[in-house]
């Protein structure tokens, strides 16, 4: 698919001086989580799970799930570090004197936690062990060994979620015929595709699968909000303002934010389209902003281990308290709103590839990129954004990012041969500048109204903040370990 290609051929392109991955891998100098679980499993999320790595909840329980395996298999090869989910001992310091060791327990981490949650593809996990070398069958718990510590700690991390509250199994509130990840809280939209009976709440788009194909849209996952979190107990500290502008009644507010939106979609550019992309794809937009962070600052795999962690538990535990302000508020999406305000009056927004801002009925305006599967308030990909940034910056010790993404010509998603019409690079001096862009690319795609964006960057530095703390808890050997599967919530 042209969203994988790219993704791919970006990770590649970060990753230029890393050899690839295959039978007579350096174990003892390279850094496997880059250089062949990534690569293994990015393909598979496009294919899978999300076309555009888009749907975060899904695409984030898996990224967390596997780094937080990879944590806790490398956990006794760090002098004070304990695993979440499994208490492993201690290795002499002379066993992590190169990566080898580290290398071959996060793979054997990786194949656990990737047959739990994606069982179908298990002929996709044995070759990642067999091209480079390892045995899949080799199921060991020996704590003495890499393999065992590897094993170990996947299979805890897979008994510590699997009844996290997501439904992994597809059994909560059913008896016949389970359904992964299927919702089980009984959520119902108070409006359809067709009809939008409160102009104040979220309804389902049509979207446009392909030629005469169409899907209505489904909540996708609310049950996320009862989800464990890893680093916080209580979600309503996290409490976030209504959306007062998104009620109907309040006219002028309501169409103020509208209006803005449509200002927004007019003074769309390729800059602009391109970084709206770029955070809608939350393996690129998040994960990869790690990776540039390992080769910039240096960093050791049992860094990069203990960083990429650190990130995904971030951004994880900030979806939780975000699903449930969603499904609170379930609150209204700009083009509902757009269409509710002028039906077929003109309005003046962006009109498609290579036109420009043009006048159009209301009824026809459609934002750049489609909308996610979820209502609109707050912003899940500022906050998301905002707890990743504040984890690194914990972590780093620094607000400087340095990160540069270039373009080529017509490379866009949305619009393919169009977009940009020149080679163009995307920049981020800071996190600062990372989670201003990320945030504003929202209202820019034409996804959500500036207060959902606002008040997300006004709340989720908590999220990178509490991660940072229950990480260091577990870093410096002080935290409670092994952590009690979780029972849902």
């Amino acid at each position: 698919m042209r969203c994988s290609t790219i993704v791919l051929a970006a990770l590649l392109a970060l990753m230029a001086k890393v050899p690839a991955a295959q039978a007579n891998y350096d174990f003892d100098n390279g850094n496997a989580a880059i250089e062949v679980v990534i690569p293994s499993v990015a393909p598979i999320i496009f294919q899978d799970i999300s076309s555009t790595a888009g749907d975060a909840t899904l695409v984030l329980r898996l990224t967390t799930l596997v780094t937080n395996a990879w944590f806790d298999a490398v956990a006794p090869y760090h002098p004070t570090a304990v695993g979440v989910y499994t208490s492993l001992g201690r290795r002499p310091a002379s066993e992590s004197a190169t990566n080898a060791n580290l290398n071959v327990a996060l793979l054997y981490a990786s194949y656990r936690v990737f047959n739990s949650l994606l069982p179908h593809r298990a002929a996709d996990w044995r070759n990642m062990l067999i091209g480079v070398g390892l045995d899949p069958d080799d199921d060991s718990l020996d704590p003495n060994t890499a393999v065992g510590l590897g094993n170990a700690a996947g299979f805890g991390v897979v008994a510590g979620r699997i009844n996290d509250g997501m439904n992994q199994s597809g059994s909560y509130g059913r008896t016949h015929n389970p359904m992964p990840y299927m919702d089980y809280t009984g959520y119902t939209p108070v409006n359809t595709a067709y009809e939008l009976v409160d102009p104040s709440r979220w309804q389902p788009d049509i979207q446009r699968k392909g030629i005469g194909l169409y899907k209505v849209q489904q909540f996708v996952t609310p049950q996320y909000a009862l989800v464990e979190p890893y680093s916080y107990d209580d979600r309503a500290v996290f409490a976030f303002p209504p959306p007062r502008d998104s009620n109907h009644r309040r006219v002028a507010a309501y169409k103020a934010q509208a209006d803005a939106v449509l200002a927004a979609s007019a003074s769309l550019d390729d800059q602009k389209k391109l970084m709206a992309e770029l955070f809608d794809n939350k393996i690129e937009g998040l994960g990869f902003s790690a990776v540039f962070v390992t080769f910039a600052h240096g960093l050791s795999l049992m860094d990069f281990i203990q960083l990429d962690f650190l990130t995904n538990m971030a951004a994880f535990d900030a979806g939780i308290a975000v699903w449930e302000e969603k499904t609170e508020y379930d609150a209204v999406r700009p083009f509902s709103a757009i269409r509710h305000i002028y039906g077929d009056e003109p309005v003046v927004a962006y009109g498609g590839p290579d036109v420009g801002a043009v006048s159009m009925p209301a009824s026809q305006w459609k934002s750049y990129l489609e909308e996610a599967d979820h209502p609109e308030y707050p912003s899940a990909s500022t906050c998301f954004c905002a707890a990743h940034a504040q984890a690194v910056r914990n972590y780093l010790g620094t607000d400087v990012l340095g990160w540069q993404i270039p373009r080529p010509a017509g490379s866009s998603r949305v619009e393919p041969g169009v977009t940009p019409s020149v080679d163009t690079v995307l920049s981020f001096p800071t996190w600062t500048d990372y989670v201003e862009i990320c945030g504003q690319s929202r209202v820019w795609a034409g996804v959500h109204f500036q207060a959902a964006v606002d008040e997300s960057r006004a709340i989720c530095d908590d999220f990178g903040d509490h991660a940072y703390e229950y990480f260091t808890s577990l870093v410096d050997g002080t935290a409670d370990s092994p952590r009690a599967p979780s029972q849902g919530m």
